[in-house]
């Protein structure tokens, strides 16, 4: 009859120390959970408010005249097929100069020549299709143009460019939404450069190329993207 109460003894004061023991570790995980995120976002979110407040370092562009460089410049037009695809042509060979004015960017002007002999779509059969009469009849209208008529500042680093594209001898009013890129002196011709990527959408039934319209589709979408160097500065 002594060896029960013996034995019971020990498990029962050690049953009394778990039990009591258990809860403070269950209360304490909570606290350290609690306190995580807190932590977390203490020390990511200052950082992330402070980039994204920071305002765009606008690009400095030097005054002058710039020539396209014809191996950097791109002419992407893309449209839809049926509604199938969308396919795209490039527009190779420009010809341009670009007067910048960083004193006051509205008396800034473009001028710009896509010769149709490089108009390119990756397949050669399109492309005698696209510069035969069906479309831009390259033979009779062997370039398109671009002459700006006015330029305006649309925020840092940001230009809207409105001017006249004549293809095929018709002409219509288009603006570019531009970005500028880069200005500065050119690493390796050491001459002062400047860099762009523009946009813009239009129809191409208005310069007598609406073929098949609207199955394929009237509104091309056109993005720009050009280098231009300017002359090495006198010594």
């Amino acid at each position: 009859m002594n060896v029960t109460p013996k034995l019971l003894l020990p498990l029962a004061l050690t049953l009394a120390i778990a039990a009591c023991s258990k809860p403070a570790e269950e209360n304490a995980a909570p606290a350290a959970d609690a306190a995580t995120p807190a932590a977390a976002e203490q020390t990511t979110t200052p950082a992330a408010d402070a980039a994204a407040a920071a305002p765009a370092e606008a690009v400095r562009i030097a005054s002058g005249t710039y020539k396209l460089d014809p191996s950097h410049t791109d002419v992407l037009a893309q449209w839809s097929h049926f509604g199938y695809s969308n396919p795209t042509a490039h527009f190779g060979n420009a010809e341009g100069t670009l007067v910048y004015d960083a004193e006051d960017v509205t008396k800034s002007t473009v001028e710009v020549k896509l010769p149709l002999s490089g108009l390119n779509s990756f397949t050669a059969k399109f492309d005698e299709h696209l510069k035969s009469a069906d479309f831009f009849d390259a033979a009779k209208f062997p370039a398109a143009t671009f002459k700006s008529t006015q330029v305006e500042s649309a925020g840092t680093n940001k230009l809207t460019v409105t001017g006249d594209l004549t293809i095929k001898d018709q002409t219509k009013p288009v603006t570019l939404d531009v970005t500028i890129n880069g200005g500065g002196e050119h690493p390796m011709a050491k001459v002062p450069a400047a860099g762009f990527d523009a946009s813009t959408t239009i129809k191409r039934s208005d310069f007598g190329v609406g073929a098949y319209a609207p199955n394929v589709s009237d509104e091309v979408k056109i993005r720009i993207t050009t280098e231009a160097t300017g002359e090495k500065p006198a010594a």
